[in-house]
């Protein structure tokens, strides 16, 4: 099952919630893995999580939003992370560093609620789905607008701020929007996907010299 963050903690009707949230999620990517995301239903995955259709509503929009949830812990522990690296640090290396150092801890298995496995259904699903991959894409968590805008001394209305949000954006799906098996001598998971954006990130650092000189 997917792992929740944070349960632990939280009163019995919480922790119920956040049962049949993760139920939910188990459900839809079983679902969608199974048989394709455009075949999948709401009503299937709601079916499926032996809950109404009423009941999914309460916790997704969409069936888009169901499946871009196992992005959002990850999202997370980066902005946690980014708050942490100094100012004194570039902010799209400081956006590197952020996401490299959590995919780091997520395959020593020391996030609490991510694991490995979750990151490899997470890439098995987005980037094997069109409609995923273009809501990825367009995907800008507003934790990491905050932290970011908080490091160029913005506010989140600055769009310098969305800028960078949309560079960092380009770079993770050049570097990350095709991994669907195993790369060159490292299995699908957090590891590839550091080795995938450590790459991608000199390779537009050497391009962005090219093109300003």
């Amino acid at each position: 099952m997917v792992e929740l963050g944070g349960v632990r903690g939280l009163g019995l009707r919480e922790r119920k919630k956040q049962r049949t949230k993760a139920t939910l999620i188990d459900a839809a990517v079983s679902l969608c893995l199974a048989q394709g995301y455009e075949r999948t239903t709401v009503e299937q995955i709601a079916a499926a999580a032996d809950v109404s259709p009423r009941t999914f509503s309460r916790y997704f929009a969409t069936k888009d939003a169901v499946v871009l949830t196992l992005l959002e812990d990850l999202v997370a522990e980066v902005a946690d992370e980014l708050a942490g690296i100094p100012f004194s640090v570039p902010v799209l290396e400081a956006l590197r560093s952020a996401h490299v150092n959590v995919l780091r801890a997520v395959s020593a298995g020391t996030v609490p609620g991510l694991s490995n496995e979750r990151i490899v259904l997470m890439l098995r699903l987005i980037t094997s789905t069109p409609a995923l991959r273009v809501a990825a894409t367009e995907f800008r968590p507003m934790t990491t607008v905050h932290a970011l805008a908080e490091r160029m001394g913005s506010d989140v209305a600055d769009r310098r701020v969305w800028l960078v949000m949309s560079l960092w954006s380009s770079i993770i799906v050049s570097a990350c929007g095709d991994l669907v098996v195993d790369g060159p001598g490292i299995e699908l998971g957090s590891n590839l996907m550091v080795s995938r954006i450590d790459a991608m990130f000199d390779d537009f650092l050497k391009l962005t010299g090219e093109l300003t000189r």
